[in-house]
């Protein structure tokens, strides 16, 4: 009686330990699923477009720090994965973006990655050295009065080189390049803007820097100036025009105050 006693004792011992162990074994497995699933739920592509709504229920001031958020994850090279197959057929029935960036042609300014956007969410509009002019303000016009947008950004960058040949005064219609020389003296009101002393020419990066800055802000109030839609929608807080300057080196974009 005892020996079977002991025998049944045993088996009741390991058909417990067996069931803990399949029980601890189905949790895992459980577990390491639930990660697997939310892992690919992260890593899902971004597969919607901005909409209408979400255009008009967004403020200047919440576009602009998503804008920088944005930045954020490109300088930490963490940007969106979208599907762009989708984005794109989506994007045909119409577009709401969010902003318009001024930024010159310079191919090492990727705009929609600095900010980490995709298809539908901004305008871009290039040309050496970021001025304005009569086409640009246009457009701009269009992707705010008449689009949505309610953010212009007039975007400079480090090491421009629109800003860097007119500071050192290169003499563009001796070389029959008479629209580079026009678009040159577009910028030299910024150079003027600038007081700094020691050498003035684009071997000083602190000054070249600067008027790289001045330029964004002359051409943020010249907007102003031959605008009179987007300068009364900016009294009235429906659009904000703003300048910032891009630092090539650090993917950092800073945004100027005003």
């Amino acid at each position: 009686m005892k020996k079977t006693a002991l025998k049944l004792t045993a088996i009741a011992v390991l058909t417990l330990m067996v069931a803990c162990k399949e029980k601890s074994a189905n949790a895992s497995s459980k577990e390491t699923t639930a990660l697997i699933n939310k892992e690919q739920v992260i890593d899902e592509p971004v597969k919607s477009i901005l909409t209408a709504e979400e255009q008009v229920n967004m403020t200047p001031d919440e576009i602009i720090g998503r804008l920088k958020k944005g930045n954020e994850n490109f300088i930490n090279n963490n940007l969106t994965r979208r599907d762009h197959s989708e984005q794109r057929r989506k994007a045909m029935i119409g577009q709401f973006p969010k902003a318009i960036v001024l930024s010159c042609v310079d191919s090492r300014v990727p705009v929609e990655d600095i900010f980490d956007l995709g298809i539908g969410d901004i305008f871009v509009a290039r040309v050496a050295g970021n001025i304005e002019n009569e086409a640009i303000v246009g457009s701009m016009e269009f992707a705010t009065a008449v689009a949505g947008s309610k953010v212009v950004i007039i975007m400079g960058h480090t090491a421009c080189g629109a800003v860097k040949s007119t500071i050192d005064n290169v003499d563009a219609r001796a070389m029959n390049m008479n629209s580079l020389a026009d678009l040159m003296d577009e910028i030299r009101p910024a150079i003027k803007e600038t007081k700094m002393e020691g050498e003035l020419t684009s071997k000083n990066i602190e000054f070249t820097n600067a008027v790289i800055n001045n330029n964004a802000k002359l051409t943020a109030n010249n907007i102003r100036e031959v605008s009179p839609t987007m300068a009364q929608m900016e009294d009235e807080g429906k659009i904000k025009i703003v300048s910032a300057v891009y630092d090539m080196e650090s993917g950092k974009v800073t945004f100027n105050k005003k």
